[in-house]
Parts: structure tokens; sequence; C-alpha cells
């Protein structure tokens, strides 16, 4: 039996990007993003509660979408998959990190808010298609708009009509 490994992200950056090139000429863009959930809580009191996320971007295309754009503060949308990887730190001890992975092919990040709200980035956001080369509107395959998005539209779909663009949602 086959599984699923998604996870979405919609929250506000940390820091700016980190940006690390490797020695094969291959570069990842970390990001770390903020989550937040307000309540009330027993007394009647509003409480808010932050989630931490890092997040590894191996995917060339959306990394450097997220290196141009992306500041801190940036509201961003993100999906990709769970991964933890295990490393040795500089006493010798294993150390384990658990991190929201975007591969080649795999993942999507759109920048929310539109213009002004992503650094001066223009409306939408960006997906890797399978066919390798960057969609609009970052909703792969399906046309419709993701929570957030700026603009009107979705993504780029090749049975979709014109007329579809005019529906409000």
């Amino acid at each position: 039996m086959a599984g699923v490994n998604k996870a979405i992200i919609l929250g506000r950056l940390g820091r700016d990007p980190e940006v690390r090139n490797f020695q094969n000429g291959g570069k990842v863009v970390n990001l770390r993003i903020a989550t937040s959930e307000r309540y009330k809580d027993r007394d009647g009191n509003q409480q808010e509660r932050t989630e931490w996320h890092s997040v590894a971007i191996f995917n060339e295309r959306l990394g450097e979408v997220a290196e141009k754009y992306l500041r801190k503060g940036s509201e961003v949308y993100i999906e990709g998959q769970i991964e933890t990887r295990k490393w040795q730190g500089q006493d010798g001890q294993d150390r384990y990190t658990t991190e929201i992975v975007l591969r080649q092919y795999r993942g999507e990040l759109q920048l929310v808010g539109g213009r002004g709200g992503a650094a001066g980035a223009d409306e939408g956001g960006y997906a890797e298609r399978p066919s390798g080369g960057p969609s609009r509107g970052g909703y792969e395959g399906g046309g419709g708009q993701r929570p957030g998005g700026g603009g009107r539209g979705g993504g780029w779909d090749s049975k979709k009509s014109d007329l579809d663009d005019e529906i409000p949602f």
C-alpha cells in the first residue's frame, strides 16, 4: 500500500532566505516560516501560539524565486514533503532535523499578497510542473486559486477556456 507525504504551510518568513551552494554546482535555499494560531483560553483571554517550520528548497526554479522575491515578513504558501535527515554535529553526536522539502518537480511555492506583500513581487506564485517549466498562479493541474493568493484566475490548464477567467472563485 502506498502512502502520502505532503505538507502544506501558509505563513510568514522569520528571516531572509538563506542560500547555500554545493561543491557540485547545486544549491539549497532554506526558509524559516512561522504559522500562528489564535484562540481564547478557558478564561476568555486571547492567546496566540506560533509554530516554526524549516523549509529546504532543492528545486532550482523555486529556489531562484524565493531568493529573488522573498524577504523577512513575506507571506508564503509552501507545499512539499516532510523529511527527517540525520547529521553529525561538531561534537560528533548524531543530530536529526525534520523539515519540509521541495525537490525537483515536486513542490510548490506561492507568493501570497500580490504586489507589495512579497517584497515587490507580482501577483501569483510558481509551481514546478511535471513538464519542467514553471506555471504562474501556483495550482498544478487544477486551474483554481490557492487560499490567500493574489490576482485573479489560477494555474495554467490546457483544457480550460479563456471564459473561465471571469469566474470570481
